[in-house]
């Protein structure tokens, strides 16, 4: 279940903060079997980061079940920091994954009673104190679920005041929520204390953004956001965009088809090369403030941050289940098959 580690960055100094879901998906093969993998959206962007070279702190805790004890082994691989390492007695979340023709996931939780929801806004915020270098955090996909509101919005809301950049991964799952109004409620609440936003085309519907395609949508969204600098569009095979409050627009779409095995985890590895990327332009200029620093972006940096984005999505498609790719691989695949820009 687990993959080859990266331990490169087990003693960097912890730049971002990631709370929300780890779980198990059970995703069908061909013959009717299921293939248990290491996922969860935010458990898959920690080691994304910290493949990218980028110190990682995990929040939530994790469970002593079997499955439990596998991510939080995986997470050490990678050199990602665990802020509860004693396991909890509840058990890990599920996911049945099956996916389509085009190898485009569709999912159920089982997600009751379970290890990484055993947290708090207190235990979040404390955790986050005691990071003398964290420059952001990000939530987002299960925990922006309504019956959660209590631990994630006072969180994002006290890491924006104490000056980290927050970055949310809107990630909708509608069919596994009980109350759909109540859910595109919560998400755009926690969207409004976003420095950073990421969506699918797909969010975009659900959170039945107005406009007359996927761009307009999210223009409308980042103009309906004024808190937030940066809002990241991701169109699946179609290419992304990156739109910046200062006007900036940029795209890029793989040159060439791609060959696909599945698309689990492809939104978080794009996530986690932007995320990795800019960081790295920010550390170069030498700019005290993360969150400062996205303000200030200019359309260059916008556009190869989402070239890096690209190519660590793409990737992750070309492997069965999340493998997140590392930076020098990130980096050579942008360098060797430059996208297709606007």
């Amino acid at each position: 279940m687990t993959s080859a580690p990266n331990t490169s960055t087990a003693a960097a100094p912890i730049h971002a903060a990631i709370a929300g879901e780890a779980l198990i998906d059970l995703i069908r093969r061909a013959d009717g079997s299921y293939l248990p993998c290491l996922g969860g959206a935010l458990y898959n962007l920690c080691r994304a980061l910290a493949r990218q070279g980028v110190g990682t702190q995990y929040l939530n805790p994790l469970s002593r079940d079997r499955f439990g004890r596998e991510l939080a082994a995986q997470l050490v691989a990678d050199g990602v920091v665990l802020a509860q390492p004693e396991p909890v007695q509840q058990v890990t979340s599920l996911a049945v994954v099956n996916l389509d023709a085009h190898g485009h996931p569709d999912y159920a939780f089982y997600r009751e009673g379970v290890a990484d929801r055993a947290v708090s806004e207190a235990g979040l915020g404390g955790s986050c104190a005691a990071l003398p270098a964290l420059q952001l955090v990000c939530t987002g996909a299960l925990a922006l679920d309504a019956r959660d509101t209590a631990i994630y919005l006072p969180w994002l809301a006290a890491q924006r005041a104490a000056g980290r950049c927050v970055v949310v991964d809107a990630n909708l799952r509608p069919s596994v929520m009980p109350d759909l109004a109540a859910y595109r409620t919560t998400v755009h609440a926690a969207l409004a204390h976003a420095h950073i936003i990421k969506a699918s085309d797909e969010d975009l519907e659900h959170l039945a953004v107005p406009g007359v395609d996927a761009l307009a949508r999210a223009q409308h969204l980042l103009a309906a956001n004024p808190q937030a600098h940066l809002l990241a569009l991701t169109l699946g095979a179609e290419g992304a965009w990156l739109l910046h409050r200062g006007g900036a627009q940029c795209f890029a779409k793989e040159a060439q088809p791609l060959q696909v095995v599945d698309t689990v985890g492809a939104g978080d590895s794009f996530l986690a090369g932007l995320l990795a990327h800019l960081l790295r332009q920010s550390q170069a200029a030498g700019v005290a403030s993360f969150a400062q620093f996205v303000g200030g972006l200019t359309a260059g940096a916008c556009q190869q941050a989402l070239r890096h984005a690209l190519a660590s999505a793409s990737l992750c498609v070309m492997e069965q289940g999340c493998v997140p790719p590392g930076w020098e691989a990130t980096t050579q695949r942008a360098r060797s098959n430059p996208p297709s820009e606007r």
